[in-house]
């Protein structure tokens, strides 16, 4: 009877031993834990990752395509063309689909209803609340970006400033061959391309960037060092 007792029991320590440490959904070994996030939950900024780096194929695929032609599109036709054809092939399709549905039911002898029924029934209202933290989270990046501003265009560090001139400088030979439409389309095939290849390449990428890095310090550094008042604004 001891030995009976003994192995009934045996059972469900073994059990609770075991289940002494569960493994934590979504760790960092979790293959789908988003990487930019680590532990927290995968939320608009993980959807992003996940899109520019190409997870889902067919998903990225159609952002990109869709977007790619929206672009190529506004670089052949003006604005309000493309969004009128856009609004036109949208309401084709509804259409079409909203009277082949009515022609079925009609056939048939159904009574299944609007064939949008469930998305008119979504509710889309915007609480005042949800207003509200839209546009406190934009205030932040507005103030930012205005003090940001002023601090360029009235030199409070030198160095920076001749930067933004050095940028602006440069950016009019560009804007001297591209357009604002192909610029936007150069940024979206970079965007859909080099997180990839920088993925698969990330060890040879990041030693060739470590040593323009350490290149472009030493320049700015031997630059801080002739400026007047660099020098003398670190030392205090």
């Amino acid at each position: 009877m001891a030995d009976l007792s003994a192995a009934t029991q045996s059972p469900s320590v073994s059990s609770t031993s075991s289940g002494a440490e569960p493994s934590a959904p979504g760790g960092a070994g979790s293959p789908g834990a988003c990487p930019a996030l680590g532990t927290k939950s995968c939320g608009s900024s993980c959807a992003v990752h996940d899109l520019i780096f190409w997870r889902d194929v067919k998903k990225t695929g159609f952002v990109f395509g869709t977007t790619l032609i929206v672009l190529l599109s506004l670089a052949a036709f003006s604005v309000i063309s493309v969004v009128s054809y856009l609004i036109l092939a949208l309401l084709s399709v509804t259409i079409s689909f909203r009277v082949y549905r009515s022609v079925i039911q009609a056939v048939q002898k159904s009574e299944e209803g609007h064939p949008f029924k469930s998305y008119l029934d979504v509710d889309i209202t915007l609480s005042s609340e949800a207003f509200h933290n839209y546009v406190n989270a934009a205030m932040v990046h507005v103030n930012r970006a205005l003090k940001l501003v002023i601090r360029l265009f009235l030199v409070e560090d030198l160095v920076d400033s001749l930067k933004l001139a050095v940028f602006m400088w440069l950016m009019t030979y560009v804007g001297a061959v591209f357009n604002g439409i192909t610029l936007l389309i150069l940024a979206e095939l970079l965007i859909f391309s080099v997180p990839i290849v920088y993925e698969k390449y990330k060890t040879q990428i990041d030693h060739y960037v470590g040593i323009v890095r350490d290149q472009t310090k030493s320049i700015v550094e031997k630059i801080q060092a002739k400026l007047p008042g660099i020098a003398k604004k670190k030392a205090e």
